[in-house]
């Protein structure tokens, strides 16, 4: 036998075309070639293996073709109604884009016109790569004589001279001498209409054995919907730094995504990462908040966040007016999302419309770490509250780790340098002492200064709002503590004319003893205890208690722990967490604090 044997001949009522035998069981066609399947009975012979018959077929896929000559989707997949797989090989498949890459080959279809019961061949070749209606490549004659395209080609293979399948023949153009045209459908749009193709035909990059595996992971991830898996931070992994930025609106599903990868983007590349990547997702998933405790070794061993930053500054076009500029860090590289400046009212819709977007860019194993990059003035915004966005009411501190940190000090060589040396001891573990700025305290901002200083403080926690002592919380600003945390709301209490002025705690494990201090000039070691009905003084026993041998590194993770439990508390507003606020500031986690994305004033 000479001539690949998957070749069909399909009837349909007085419709006659072509097809051919992708498996054991299945044939490729057109839809019109079957549109009268409902009144008339559909049968599929092979002539190369005339001893099989006509064999009865069904419908079991389609593209959604709606009727017109110009209607996209005109792809039907037959299934044979036989009890095992018919004793013929199937059709190969060539490289997607073989038949539109220069210099353009001859295209060979196995057709059946009218008289033309056993089959005629015609030759052709792609006009151009240029799909017409992002559907259809234009087809011309070979030699400009010869077989034209015509009824009966219609569902035929386009093969290459070495028998490989480079698309499906649709549709004739002219029969004139002197217009012979066609159009056919390459295997990349096929795939878009019968998915199930994707897997027959080669991809750049993987073999058949790869290809199989690609395709097994992406059927065992949609078979575990909750399996968190992100199609679009998958994506951004595959593609890399330089790839062709995530779609508008991102992707539906894993599969979109990898047949994006798949036949859109050039990089050889990108597709193994992908299915790399998502191999070692499904083969151990990373544990998310909550499920599992941190362990003591990895979560000392430096900044293991990726953080999604936002930033806003004053924009210089008026009071009101503010600049907004949202990025990703990936491979110590930042990668702008958006940038916009708007009205201070817009801010929170602006943040919850691109956190998703910047979030797609981390890889999809990352931790992520919403970082709110803000001017003194906006630390103490309830920025941890901001729902996730219009149709889901999720706060954003209880959807991701979250913390802020002061704009001035994020662009500051000195802090940062300071701040760099700090993590490094905080890496090597030990006990955190937390340095308490207590309610109503009478003490100077420079004697708070020492005492950080002296103290090597590497955690403070104030009792009130910024608002309530503001000189000593820019102190506070102004020292390298890598890690602030205060209350959003309440009244500061009175100052006691007999309380210690400052204060201690040493929170090496919990019920840890309580070691206290004062200052020279400030009270005595003798002094009581503030007010026990002091709710800033509350706070900081609470918060003392909660910290307690939390490692810093892992503190992001757990105040969203905290957020949750309080969220979830019969009355959140009393619960002493709901309003906590995290300044969380390890320069390692953030390469690049230069200049802004673009001119705040442009």
């Amino acid at each position: 036998m000479r001539g690949p044997a998957w070749q069909a001949r399909v009837v349909c009522g007085d419709v006659v075309g072509a097809g051919f035998l992708v498996t054991g069981r299945l044939v490729l066609t057109c839809a019109h070639v079957v549109r009268k399947r409902g009144r008339a009975p559909v049968t599929v012979g092979f002539p190369h293996a005339r001893e099989l018959g006509e064999v009865s077929a069904t419908v079991v896929a389609h593209g959604g073709w709606a009727g017109a000559d110009t209607d996209p989707g005109d792809v039907a997949v037959l299934e044979l109604a036989v009890e095992h797989d018919i004793p013929l090989a199937p059709a190969r498949f060539a490289p997607h884009d073989t038949a539109y890459t220069e210099p353009y080959p001859k295209l060979v279809s196995y057709g059946f016109p009218e008289h033309y019961d056993e089959g005629t061949l015609a030759e052709y070749q792609a006009v151009s790569a240029q799909l017409i209606a992002g559907e259809w490549l234009e087809l011309v004659t070979w030699h400009g004589h010869g077989q034209p395209i015509v009824e009966g080609f219609s569902g035929a293979a386009a093969t290459l001279p070495d028998g490989r399948v480079a698309g499906m023949v649709t549709a004739a153009l002219g029969t004139s001498p002197e217009v012979r045209k066609g159009r056919m459908l390459p295997l990349d749009v096929l795939a878009r209409y019968w998915p199930d193709l994707a897997e027959l035909v080669p991809a750049a990059g993987l073999g058949d054995d790869d290809r199989r595996r690609l395709y097994d992971l992406l059927r065992r991830a949609a078979a575990d919907p909750g399996g968190g898996y992100d199609p679009n931070r998958l994506y951004v992994d595959a593609v890399g730094p330089f790839g062709p930025p995530l779609p508008p609106g991102g992707f539906p599903s894993l599969r979109a995504a990898a047949d994006y990868v798949r036949w859109e983007v050039p990089d050889p590349h990108a597709l193994p990462r992908f299915a790399d990547r998502l191999g070692t997702l499904l083969g151990g998933r990373p544990a998310l908040p909550g499920r599992a405790a941190p362990d003591p070794v990895t979560a000392q061993a430096g900044p293991a966040w990726s953080p999604v930053v936002v930033e806003i500054d004053h924009s210089g076009a008026g009071p009101d007016q503010v600049t907004v500029e949202v990025s990703a860090y990936r491979d110590g590289r930042r990668r702008p999302v958006g940038a916009h400046r708007l009205p201070r009212t817009g801010v929170r819709a602006y943040v919850q419309s691109r956190i998703d977007e910047a979030v797609a860019h981390l890889a999809p194993d990352a931790d992520e770490l919403v970082t709110f990059v803000l001017p003194r003035e906006w630390l103490n915004e309830a920025v941890a509250h901001w729902e996730c966005g219009a149709d889901d009411s999720t706060p954003l501190g209880c959807a991701y780790p979250l913390v802020v940190t002061d704009r001035a000090r994020h662009h500051s060589g000195r802090l940062r340098h300071q701040l760099r040396k700090k993590w490094q001891k905080l890496d090597t573990g030990g006990g955190v002492e937390v340095h308490r700025v207590e309610c109503g305290t009478r003490e100077r901002p420079p004697s708070l200064r020492k005492r950080l200083w002296d103290g090597d403080a590497r955690l403070a926690g104030f009792a009130a709002p910024p608002t309530a002592a503001r000189p000593l919380f820019e102190v506070g600003l102004n020292v390298p503590v890598p890690v602030l945390l205060w209350p959003r709301t309440g009244t500061p209490c009175a100052v006691h004319e007999d309380a210690p002025r400052t204060e201690t705690v040493r929170a090496e494990a919990p019920g840890a003893e309580t070691v206290r201090t004062d200052p020279p000039g400030g009270g005595s070691p003798g002094s009581p205890d503030p007010d026990a009905s002091c709710p800033g003084a509350a706070f900081l026993d609470q918060l003392t208690a909660a910290v307690a041998d939390v490692p810093p590194a892992e503190l992001p993770r757990h105040v969203m722990s905290l957020r949750l439990t309080a969220e979830a508390a019969d009355e959140p507003e009393r619960h002493w967490a709901r309003h906590l606020q995290l300044l969380w500031d390890d320069p390692r986690c953030f390469p690049e604090t230069g200049a802004s994305l673009h001119s705040p004033v442009a």
